[in-house]
């Protein structure tokens, strides 16, 4: 069994970028600048919006975080994204999710140029991936994509289920497995709340990602030998043993499937720090082809 180490190879990832940020700094072209709204006071989306900005500085990005206050008005939000989509110093930006209850989230993501949106979420973003086109794929898809590619794991012509239907993982993940690409040519099976016989068809899996937000619910009976598992799942379990009150789980049972697994991401440190490097990418991305 070999575990699919998303923190070595997002490390990879990085350095790979500073290299490219170092050739633009010695040729004195402008570096990639990204920048991020936060609203509001969310834990995890503190951590995470922190984590981006540290790693932006570690590979020599330029960063600029927006810290607005959790009653902040719709217009004002949309103020400050119409602020960035016609800075030009800004090459790509992100609205972290999720917004408090009083703003149309989709609404907001509507409001973001395209040809700034890296985390891939815009309906012109998400219809030209869908048809194969040049464009900012998802960061938690893309870093499941480049992680099965770096492990050289085979998915041409393979069974692989996805366990959730979000538009941010789990619709993105069928279609970019399905395309003809290194990592994809699969025949793929999107199950969810309302799939019956659900063990029948994670057994019948040769991959499976795991994105439905359910604590360690895919257990070691639900696959077969050899499986590739993607727990992309994140949640805080309650628990006393450990100092701060709790540990990380993901979607997957880890102890039970990983007995059965030829493949397996760990939580936390396997998608995670993937979807912060595709972010990188993306920005890096933005820059080349707005110059």
């Amino acid at each position: 069994m070999t575990i699919l180490d998303g923190k070595k190879v997002s490390n990879d990832i990085k350095e790979e970028i500073a290299k490219d940020v170092e050739i633009m700094i010695s040729k004195g072209e402008k570096v990639p600048h990204l920048a991020a709204i936060l609203v509001g006071t969310d834990g995890a989306s503190m951590t995470y919006v922190n984590a981006k900005v540290k790693a932006c500085e570690k590979i020599g990005f330029n960063s600029t975080l927006i810290d607005l206050p959790e009653e902040t008005p719709e217009e004002v939000l949309l103020e400050k994204i119409n602020e960035l989509n016609t800075n030009e110093a800004i090459d790509g930006f992100i609205v972290q999710l999720p917004l408090p209850k009083h703003i149309d989230e989709q609404k907001v993501l509507m409001a973001v140029d395209p040809d700034k949106d890296v985390d891939g979420f815009h309906p012109t973003n998400v219809g030209r991936m869908a048809l194969d086109l040049p464009s900012f794929l998802p960061a938690t898809p893309y870093g499941i994509l480049e992680l099965l590619e770096r492990y050289e794991v085979e998915t041409s012509g393979k069974n692989v289920v996805v366990m959730g239907r979000s538009h941010i993982v789990g619709r993105p993940m069928s279609i970019l497995m399905s395309q003809k690409r290194k990592a994809g040519d699969a025949t793929v099976t999107v199950v969810h709340s309302r799939t019956k016989n659900l063990s029948e068809i994670t057994k019948g899996a040769d991959i499976i990602v795991a994105a439905i937000g359910i604590s360690e619910f895919l257990t070691g009976d639900m696959v077969k030998d050899g499986v590739v598992i993607i727990d992309v799942g994140i949640t805080r379990v309650p628990d006393e043993t450990k100092q701060r009150g709790y540990r990380l789980a993901g979607d997957v049972d880890f102890k039970s499937v990983s007995e059965k697994a030829s493949y397996i991401t760990p939580v936390p440190g396997g998608v995670g720090p993937m979807t912060i490097a595709m972010l990188l990418k993306n920005t890096l991305l933005a820059r080349e082809r707005r110059n």
